[in-house]
């Protein structure tokens, strides 16, 4: 075993990037504090070339040198818009048809282990405050809460763990047929 040199990843460009198919998911940023979650989750959106992102409220915008610093330029590649209102996002998704599906711990949300996307519809992840999670108001807009089953004792993750979990979870459920074929290889260690 060993590691792939860049040449061998086959890495597209930024401009093949913007022309590619794209995961019919627009992410929401709800009042995000970190600029470094932000940056992250731009890697995030690249790596699974999600649809674009919305950056809503206090959430900066790049050029920013701290949403740089984990982008590592994936701001160049990954579409966003700024709203100063995260409901106005909203608004604009569900009339755009999106199913609105925000990523919290309510008393009625729905396990992403057992949840299941439906295929063919336009789908917008919300992601809130690293405090105060998703507003209630955005909550009471969603067609679902989605929540990350945990086991310890904080039941908290940071935002772009949970962005990572759920996008790669999202990605699994929306193409199976990648699952086998280019994603999951069969790993053999020696005996």
């Amino acid at each position: 075993m060993r590691k792939l040199s860049n040449s061998e990843l086959k890495r597209i460009s930024v401009e093949e990037y913007k022309i590619a198919e794209k995961l019919p998911i627009v992410i929401v940023l709800d009042n995000i504090r970190s600029s470094n979650n932000i940056g992250s989750l731009f890697r995030t959106a690249d790596a699974f070339r999600i649809n674009y992102i919305h950056l809503c409220g206090i959430t900066s915008t790049p050029p920013n040198k701290d949403i740089q610093k984990t982008a590592l330029g994936s701001t160049n590649s990954v579409e966003w818009e700024y709203f100063q209102n995260t409901i106005d996002s909203i608004k604009q998704l569900k009339n755009q048809g999106y199913l609105i599906y925000s990523i919290e711990q309510v008393d009625e949300s729905c396990k992403l282990d057992t949840f299941s996307p439906e295929i063919g519809k336009k789908i917008a992840l919300v992601f809130g405050n690293e405090v105060k999670g998703v507003g209630d108001k955005i909550i009471e807009l969603s067609d679902n809460c989605i929540e990350i089953p945990q086991f310890g004792t904080k039941h908290s993750l940071n935002i772009s763990v949970s962005a990572g979990i759920v996008i790669w979870d999202f990605f699994k459920k929306l193409y199976p047929e990648n699952k086998n074929k280019h994603i999951a290889k069969t790993c053999f260690s020696p005996t």
